[in-house]
């Protein structure tokens, strides 16, 4: 093999501060934008995101040279900058410093997308797989 090859696959998972539900349907699109921009900046590939009023899912496709700390970083930071800045600055809007993050198998994306996306109907119908939530306390 003359070229690297790698399939490095992440579920992400991290919450609004204090789990207020911030994430109001009028920034849901904005704020997910702003993540998938962010992570395209870094060179991921975004296979889906999703989440309800105070947490998001991310699944996403990683360079070998982008560490879990500095990917999560710039996509918290990016979309809470647009919200404080252009979108709401006149509202509270933060993330808490916490994330959840799973490495995925190239075999189990569709199962974990699919879960992703779905993120409203998991928790309306108490659905959810605990092994990829965040804890609440």
């Amino acid at each position: 093999m003359r070229a690297n090859f790698t399939q490095l696959y992440l579920h992400c998972v991290w919450a609004t501060w204090d789990r207020l539900p911030l994430i109001t349907p009028d920034i849901q699109e904005a704020i997910y934008g702003s993540i998938i921009r962010q992570c395209h900046r870094l060179g991921g590939t975004v296979i889906a995101i999703g989440g309800i009023e105070e947490h998001v899912h991310l699944l996403t496709g990683i360079p070998p040279t982008l560490s879990v700390s500095e990917l999560i970083k710039n996509v918290k930071g990016s979309s809470s900058h647009l919200i404080t800045h252009k979108i709401k600055p006149d509202e509270f809007f933060k993330w808490q410093g916490s994330y959840g993050a799973f490495t995925v198998s190239h075999n189990d994306i569709c199962g974990v997308a699919n879960y992703v996306k779905n993120q409203a109907f998991h928790h309306q119908s108490k659905s959810i797989c605990s092994d990829w939530e965040l804890p609440t306390g």
